[in-house]
């Protein structure tokens, strides 16, 4: 299973729920669309076992301890990834979603900065945007669990107490 979030934006109540949903849901990787804002939200997402993957955001301004904090895991997107078999588009900004996402090059695309969730499917391309995990703009914090062998999917809300 794997975890697709975004725009945490340092909402601390979503941030330490991340791990628990990691733990129910038996999560092997995390893909964080950017927005993280300050370092300390990482300890949520490097959690051994667990591969993790970022790209930082427009509102990320302590790149460089976030990227010393994710041992170089958080990278400026776009950025092209091959894991478990499958090849992802991931950006912060959509900049360059149509391109990747028409190219047919990609199994998933993954993008946030939007706020706003999106599922659609492309030829064999499925581009996500998980909303914003923070909560503050739509009211809703929420992430994307996504079952990788099936292409199965669900928008994982958040408690947010």
């Amino acid at each position: 299973m794997w975890m697709i979030i975004s725009d945490t934006h340092d909402n601390m109540k979503v941030v330490e729920e991340v791990p628990y949903v990691v733990e129910k849901y038996k999560v092997d990787s995390i893909f964080h669309c950017g927005d993280f804002v300050a370092p300390f939200v990482l300890k949520s997402f490097m959690i051994p076992g667990v591969d993790f993957f970022g790209v930082f955001g427009n509102n990320d301004g302590e790149k460089v301890l976030l990227s010393k904090k994710s041992d170089g895991r958080i990278t400026y997107g776009p950025t092209a990834i091959e894991h478990q078999g499958k090849k992802i588009f991931m950006m912060h900004e959509p900049y360059s979603l149509m391109p990747a996402e028409s190219s047919g090059l990609y199994d998933y695309v993954f993008f946030g900065h939007t706020h706003e969730v999106v599922f659609r499917q492309h030829g064999k391309t499925l581009i996500i945007n998980p909303g914003e995990a923070c909560g503050w703009v739509r009211g809703v914090a929420s992430c994307v669990l996504l079952e990788p062998d099936s292409n199965k999917y669900v928008l994982h809300k958040f408690i947010q107490n």
